[in-house]
């Protein structure tokens, strides 16, 4: 297979992670997360005298740049966190510019990346900057979806559960990267648990909640009602393989693989649906 072939194989298959609705926009789709993780493992050995030396990478580049034509919002789920110049560098990588000679380049051009926060706010603080700088933003992980999140998220320190005091910190960080109502730092909470998400709404209200978990992982709109301020807005609601392998489910297995994307269109209906009543209901 050539290697442009090879690169479009890659891209169709891990290029979207998994895409986020509105109940209040008239487009079904209004943004992608893509996965990075999905890219690493396609970096094949280069070919010589290639200037393509991480084809998992360049296309990765390519997927965000194909989202931007369509008009959608890429969130890059890169779990980023480090320190000092490494946190700057990555951050300036993934939203910021990258200097090279006389000239600045976008490296990977998202509009938001999710940030891992165990190194504290020496991790946190470069994107901060660049958010500032560049009108971006970042989902810092504060309540994963995940089974296992617990182990470490769960723990009580101080009387109250770590989960709490990460939501904190990112209250005070979204105090001081505010745009118009909301924060361009948001959090990543899961679907898969709906009462600590009540908890942090209330500790986070300028923050957009990016909302993994729906669907595939067990997550229902009437679970999401208070991941949502009261105006209906402030939460992201992101489906994955409900959306993206929606034709092997069962309710959708009548368009077929070949079909494939039109079981996503009907998924992505269904859950707008979902999401829209139960917000309705909750009024």
């Amino acid at each position: 297979m050539h290697k442009s072939e090879t690169c479009d194989k890659i891209a169709l298959q891990t290029g979207v992670d998994g895409c986020w609705c509105a109940p209040w926009s008239s487009k079904p789709v209004i943004g992608v997360k893509s996965l990075l993780g999905g890219f690493d493992s396609h970096i094949f050995p280069p070919d010589p005298g290639s200037a393509h030396t991480l084809p998992g990478l360049s296309v990765f580049r390519r997927t965000v740049d194909y989202c931007h034509e369509k008009d959608l919002v890429v969130i890059g789920d890169v779990k980023r966190g480090d320190i000092g110049s490494t946190s700057a560098a990555y951050a300036a990588g993934h939203l910021g510019k990258v200097q090279v000679g006389q000239k600045e380049y976008a490296a990977f051009d998202e509009d938001f990346a999710t940030v891992n926060p165990y190194l504290g706010t020496d991790g946190v603080k470069p994107f901060l900057d660049v958010c500032r700088e560049e009108k971006k933003g970042i989902f810092v992980l504060v309540k994963t979806s995940n089974p296992s999140s617990g182990e470490f998220q769960d723990r009580i320190a101080d009387g109250r559960p770590l989960y709490e005091w990460v939501g904190e910190k990112v209250a005070e960080w979204a105090e001081s990267c505010m745009g118009d109502s909301y924060s361009y730092v948001g959090a990543v909470v899961g679907a898969t648990y709906p009462q600590m998400g009540k908890a942090l709404r209330s500790l986070m209200p300028k923050s957009y909640i990016l909302v993994p978990g729906y669907g595939a992982q067990g997550g229902k709109g009437a679970d999401l009602v208070h991941f949502f301020n009261e105006d209906g807005l402030g939460a992201v609601v992101n489906s994955s393989r409900g959306i993206i392998a929606a034709y092997k489910q069962e309710q959708y297995e009548k368009f077929g693989g070949d079909h494939f994307a039109d079981a996503s269109r009907a998924a992505v209906c269904d859950m707008i649906a979902d999401i829209g009543g139960a917000l309705e209901r909750a009024k």
